[in-house]
């Protein structure tokens, strides 16, 4: 993953910007026009061109606000799967990914197993 450019060279682009030099200018301190186009108008909003944290799943209020739900799903069929238990979902009106309710569960350590009463799936190798 890529490491976001240090404050200080973030500041000397934007002061260069602001004293009047055009946006390509940022490519004589070796970043991109894009970034600093970018960072002008943070600088006017916030004050400051520090970057903000990367990575992580930033989605992940919308599925927090239904956990209620999904942990009820859960509770009322254990050993349903992530396909139907988003087919589930897709009903009551939430649209999730079944990544996301993976991420939902790791997150709270929940593992679904399936039940030693499921037969194995077809084409199983059996010893």
């Amino acid at each position: 993953m890529a490491k976001a450019l240090s404050v200080d060279l973030r500041e000397r682009v934007v002061a260069a910007i602001a004293a009047g030099a055009p946006c390509r200018a940022a490519e004589r301190f070796g970043v991109g026009a894009p970034s600093a186009i970018r960072w002008r108008p943070l600088h006017r909003r916030s004050g400051s061109v520090a970057p903000g944290p990367l990575g992580g799943d930033r989605r992940l209020g919308r599925i927090e606000a239904y956990a209620p739900l999904i942990l009820g799903l859960l509770k009322r069929t254990p050993d349903i799967t992530l396909s139907e238990l988003r087919a589930e979902l897709a009903e009551a009106g939430v649209p999730v990914s079944i990544g996301s309710l993976w991420r939902f569960f790791a997150r709270r350590r929940i593992t679904l197993k399936k039940s030693r009463r499921t037969r194995p799936s077809s084409g199983a190798p059996t010893s």
